[in-house]
This record gives C-alpha cells, structure tokens and sequence, in this order.
C-alpha cells in the first residue's frame, strides 16, 4: 500500500494572464432591453461584467461591484435594483447560467413592479462586453508548499487573477489553484488548504488577496 511519499505530485507551476476585451453586438438603453441582452449574450460577457474590472487599471474600491448593477444605477438611476444586482456574489453560484438566471429573475422582478420602462440617455447605453483570457507561463514551479510564503507576496496581480479567481472555472472543485494543489498532499495541509478556501474573492482587490493570502502563509508557516 503507498503513502504520500510515494505519489508524485506535479510542481505548481505559476501562471499569469491579461483579458482580451471584446464586443458582442449587443447594447442596451432601457431595462427591457437589458433583460435581453441578459439573456442572450454569452456566459463569457456575464463572466466579464463580474469579474473583468478586477484587471483594469481604474479598478478602485467601486460603489457597486459589477458593471450591471453601476450602470442600472448610473445610466437608469434605479438605486434599489441596482444595490440588489450588487450584492450578487457569482462564488455561491454552481457555473455562469445559473448566474444569468439569477440576474434575469431580478430584473424581471422589477419590470413586473414598474409601470414604466427605465431608459438612459443615448450617450449612457450599456455595451455587452465578453472577454478571453490569454496565459503565459512564468517559468516559476515550486515543488513545497513552504516555497508558498515566498512566492505569493511576488505574484502580478494577473497571476493572482488566474490562479485564484479563474481558476475556479477550470479546477474540478471550483476552487482556487493554490487550494486544488495543496489537496495533492493529503491531510498535511488541510487546514490551510480549508482556510485558503473560506477566502471569498469577489469583495476584495486582487492587491487585497495578495495581502490575504501572504497573511495566512506567513501565519501558517
């Protein structure tokens, strides 16, 4: 019977990325229209508008946490629907359709409240955007868990953003790489494996995780 010693585990092998930015054809001016394109666009425009102003510049600290809900309250100046669209967090949702289906129902939702159709100005349309991710390989492996202190704390924040946000849409677990790679070592690192894990991600900068995640090493080790 093996153990531990005797399975190889792969290094981890350290990524980066940047998000190719990209139209889908679909605009909106007024919450009908919204609902549509909600429904219609790709899973990867649904994926952009959440996840995408994590790797733009200007990311700072948003009032709203998503490009639908800043636009409803900016562009149609529905506060509540657009504070109800904010607090949609897509980590407690299985994949992006079940995602949609939430949007869709609070859209709707509102639409059935509402005797008139919110419009915005022409200059404030919404834009469906979708995005794909190009990698590149570092070059960096670790090959211990104890190399993780070190290595964290230099991660790009495009690194940060591949391995523990999108990697959430590869691992079969929906979890973040560090997570999925640490669960190869059996039960020696499942406690930091379990606390690298109750790290929601959507609420914080990737300069926030990367803080996060080097407290939590340096804790641990």
């Amino acid at each position: 019977m093996s153990n531990i010693e005797d399975i190889h585990i792969e290094p981890f092998q350290v990524r980066d990325c940047a998000l190719v930015v990209l139209g889908t054809g679909k605009k909106a001016q007024n919450l009908r229209e919204f609902l549509e394109g909600l429904q219609e666009v790709p899973t990867s425009s649904i994926y952009h508008h959440f996840w995408g102003r994590f790797l733009q510049s200007q990311f700072d600290e948003p009032e709203y946490n998503n490009d639908f809900a800043a636009w409803v309250y900016h562009g149609l100046h529905e506060k509540a629907l657009a504070e109800q669209l904010s607090v949609i967090d897509p980590t407690e949702y299985d994949d992006i359709e079940e995602l949609r289906m939430e949007l869709i129902e609070v859209v709707e939702e509102r639409l059935d409240q509402s005797e008139y159709i919110p419009w915005a100005k022409t200059d404030q349309l919404f834009h469906f955007l979708r995005s794909q991710i190009v990698v590149f390989d570092t070059g960096r492996r670790i090959e211990d868990p104890k190399e993780l202190p070190s290595l964290v704390p230099d991660l790009s924040q495009g690194s940060i953003f591949y391995h523990f946000i999108d990697a959430r849409r590869r691992t079969p677990e929906r979890c973040d790489d560090f997570s999925a790679w640490l669960a190869a070592f059996g039960e020696e690192y499942e406690d930091l494996r379990k606390t690298i894990l109750a790290i929601d991600p959507y609420f914080s900068s990737l300069k926030d995780l990367r803080h996060i995640l080097t407290d939590i090493l340096s804790a641990y080790f």
